[in-house]
């Protein structure tokens, strides 16, 4: 049976068959070396010519094609030095046989090595090509008052010479672009960090689901095709249905709450969601998963509050714990700070929030909603004050959420809803719903919303529905903001936004 490379210590001195892709290989007279790839792992493989590995196998190798699926069969040694281009850096495989199972063709449109290359060496690279350009042009504004002829024309331009002949050999990473990483989105998926980006995405969702069912919640699938916006407004993707319009579901937000009204008390679901909104930003897509919850209490919507914290501090943990590996694997190309969180989790009130804002030089109103530079700048502050990348915020203003928010009883301005932060931006939006009809009625009207078109929602709430909460979660956001990847699109496996529907 074939074995997997992160199981090869175990191995040492034994025949095994391995397969996988053909990283790197690099011909040396009677030697081939190559580097086999499964997944994050990676082992040298040594096709040395002797009595029973013939000249011809060891030229066979040499010509096998970057990226091809090859079996190997070969003895598991150890090695007096440790191999710096793999990730089993202490042993080798001694090979027997080789076998291409699927070649790749080439050339390549990208190479594995271009798009697994470490963000610091690439940023060390701008940084420097940076400072020869500025220098370039302080030059070239004086040699234009100079004499090219003259001494120090001359000098001037000699000196320009040299810049630019050090710029071609500072650049010599190559640097492969958003939109080249994404059009050949299954070459570049292949690296390391991406391997490890989508096994922590995985188990994100996981853990998401682990905590709920722990904690009595059911999991549900609600429709994508509705009749009408789930949101309200008209960020909103239209579809022709038979002989009349529906719409992609905004979120799941109607049905869940309609499923406790059916006495379900806690669900949740993880599935997509669509979203029509023109922001061409880090941080927005078209479609991304959603991972919505929904509760019934039994005093008061602090216990929805408490639920959400300990999810979060569940996932964090969980892939503290589980995967230490992958998230080196990430760090490697995409180096960042490790998160920082408290337990029980922060919850701070809006009001306060405004006033640290402004205490630190920010510009906001009592009632406004946050923007993503306050948003920030209160990541920011909250950091320094209480030692935390996360945390709740309470209390948001009323004319700034959905017609569904239940008011704060106590000051008709505010109301009982509330935004998860991470790092500095939102990862979660969620409140106490209405549930009493007239009022969910009158809300719905306020916010101009059609009532024809949210009927069946409304009826729901005809026959009785118990006070309730509950939050929406984007899967791709909370995964990015973790790993402090700076764009959602690392994080979305073949990503949708406005200019974007392929591959």
């Amino acid at each position: 049976p074939y074995v997997h490379i992160s199981s090869m210590t175990s191995k040492i001195n034994e025949v095994v068959w391995l397969k996988g892709r053909a990283q790197n290989l690099r011909p040396s007279g009677n030697l081939t070396f190559i580097e086999l790839r499964q997944r994050m792992d990676s082992v040298q493989c040594v096709v040395s010519k002797s009595e029973t590995v013939p000249k011809e196998m060891v030229k066979f190798a040499a010509k096998i094609s970057k990226e091809s699926i090859i079996s190997i069969e070969g003895k598991v040694v150890k090695v007096d030095n440790p191999i710096e281009s793999v990730s089993e850096k202490n042993l080798e495989v001694q090979v027997t046989k080789i076998f291409i199972v699927s070649s790749s063709q080439t050339p390549m449109p990208v190479q594995i090595e271009d798009c697994a290359r470490p963000q610091k060496l690439l940023d060390e690279q701008h940084e420097h090509v940076l400072k020869i350009d500025k220098e370039m042009d302080q030059i070239r504004a004086e040699v234009s008052t100079k004499d090219a002829n003259s001494e120090e024309g001359k000098k001037l331009n000699d000196r320009l010479a040299a810049l630019a002949e050090e710029k071609k050999k500072s650049a010599k990473f190559v640097v492969v672009s958003r939109d080249t990483r994404l059009n050949n989105r299954t070459i570049e998926l292949r690296t390391p960090a991406n391997q490890a980006i989508y096994k922590i995405q995985s188990s994100v969702g996981s853990l998401f689901r682990e905590f709920l069912l722990e904690n009595g919640f059911v999991e549900i699938h609600t429709p994508k095709l509705i009749s009408a916006a789930s949101e309200g407004g008209a960020d909103i993707f239209e579809v022709k249905y038979f002989d009349r319009l529906a719409y992609l579901a905004q979120s799941p937000q109607l049905y869940k709450q309609m499923a406790i009204c059916a006495d379900m008390e806690r669900v949740f679901e993880i599935g997509p969601v669509f979203r029509a909104e023109k922001s061409d930003t880090h941080r927005h897509l078209s479609e991304f998963v959603g991972l919505d919850l929904e509760m019934q209490f039994e005093n008061h919507y602090s216990e929805v509050l408490q639920i959400l914290g300990g999810l979060f501090v569940h996932i964090f943990k969980g892939l503290e714990k589980k995967f230490s590996k992958e998230l080196e694997f990430v760090r490697h190309q995409y180096p960042y700070e490790p998160l920082k969180y408290v337990e029980p989790s922060l919850i701070l009130k809006f009001p306060d929030a405004v006033k640290m804002i402004r205490e630190a030089g920010g510009e906001m109103g009592d009632y406004d909603d946050l923007t993503t530079a306050n948003e920030r700048l209160l990541g920011k502050v909250v950091r320094e004050k209480y030692g935390t990348d996360f945390f709740i915020l309470d209390k948001f203003p009323l004319a700034v959420r959905p017609f569904y928010t239940m008011p704060d009883p106590d000051d008709s301005l505010y109301s009982n809803s509330y935004d998860l932060f991470l790092r500095g931006e939102e990862i979660c939006s969620g409140a106490q719903r209405v549930h009493d009809v007239n009022m969910l009625i009158e809300r719905a009207k306020a916010h101009n919303v059609e009532l024809g078109t949210i009927a069946a929602y409304i009826d729901a709430f005809k026959y009785g529905a118990p006070p309730h909460g509950g939050g929406g979660i984007g899967l791709e956001r909370v995964v990015m903001l973790y790993l402090n990847l700076h764009d959602v699109r690392k994080t979305s496996m073949f990503p949708r936004d406005m200019y974007r529907l392929t591959p």
